[in-house]
């Protein structure tokens, strides 16, 4: 990876990465203690609030495994050289991403079913729903973390010879150099990864754009129902729509710019130093962002 020019160009991305590190981990920590306050108080928690303390933790172990790691190098602390440490690094951060845009695309559509109407396709679910999302949170976890321990076993066992000849080509993600899995394993990468996180994408634009369809008849209908009297305040669960909304919405925001990023980034064998960090200081933005948006 090519360095940066100017050291103070790379001081002032190191603050930007310390900022958003400590203020993201602030945000995160009291919210997810705010969450347990809540649970050992015996106070009942809406089954939004169960998704969103999960989608929490995924946010504290990105900001861990990416934001802390970025800070450290970019402010020339150390430099983790460890195969071990890099790979430790590298699968927390994929597990945290993922859980990420499970729990988002579980909050959004779980959202979008309790919101319409009695008469609609979603009746019988919208009882049944709350019942399974604890196992459904359950399952993305232990899928997670079986799906991403994948592909350092083959690399490790599986494929020894492929690995002696085709995982000399590595990438310097800038705190640590670990082999290019993906192209070891690319059929195997999209049908685990890719494929799962489209389909994740996917639901979370519908389930958005349902929201948003949800919403405006909603408002239509309250309208026309209260046009001759003082124009009513939102409910309780259309300002908690509009929060989930709001918080969707960044996702799929930061979630997009991440991807075209990594994609360039995977393009360059030896890509610049601004491309590695904007492209790390992108992939914090919503875990750094997301806690205020849901204590808003």
């Amino acid at each position: 990876m090519e360095v940066f020019s100017s050291t103070s160009s790379q001081l002032a991305i190191g603050i930007t990465f310390l900022l958003q590190t400590v203020l993201g981990l602030w945000g995160n920590f009291s919210l997810l203690y705010r969450y347990l306050y809540l649970y050992h108080t015996h106070c009942r928690l809406r089954v939004t609030d169960l998704i969103c303390k999960h989608l929490t933790i995924a946010n504290i172990l990105v900001i861990l495994s990416k934001g802390v790691p970025e800070t450290i190098t970019t402010l020339r602390l150390k430099y983790f050289s460890s195969d071990s440490a890099c790979r430790l690094i590298l699968y927390v951060e994929k597990v945290g991403r993922t859980m990420s845009i499970s729990t988002t695309c579980l909050l959004s559509v779980f959202q979008t079913v309790m919101i319409s109407p009695m008469n609609s396709c979603w009746k019988t679910l919208k009882v049944k729903a709350p019942k399974y999302i604890a196992f459904s949170i359950a399952f993305c976890w232990i899928q997670c973390m079986l799906v991403h321990l994948v592909f350092p076993l083959y690399a490790i066992y599986v494929s020894p010879k492929r690995r002696s000849t085709n995982m000399t080509n590595t990438r310097d993600s800038g705190y640590c150099t670990a082999a290019d899995l993906e192209k070891i394993s690319g059929s195997l990468y999209a049908a685990l990864i890719v494929f799962p996180e489209m389909s994740f994408s996917v639901l979370i634009f519908w389930a958005t754009g349902s929201m948003i369809l949800t919403l405006y008849r909603h408002s239509r209908r309250v309208q026309y129902i209260h046009k001759a009297t003082v124009p009513p305040r939102p409910s309780a669960e259309s300002r908690a729509t509009q929060i989930i909304l709001l918080l969707v919405s960044t996702f799929m925001c930061f979630h997009t710019l991440s991807c075209i990023f990594n994609i360039t980034l995977a393009l360059f064998h030896n890509p610049s130093g601004w491309l590695v960090y904007i492209t790390g200081l992108i992939s914090v933005c919503f875990p750094f962002i997301s806690p205020f948006l849901l204590m808003s």
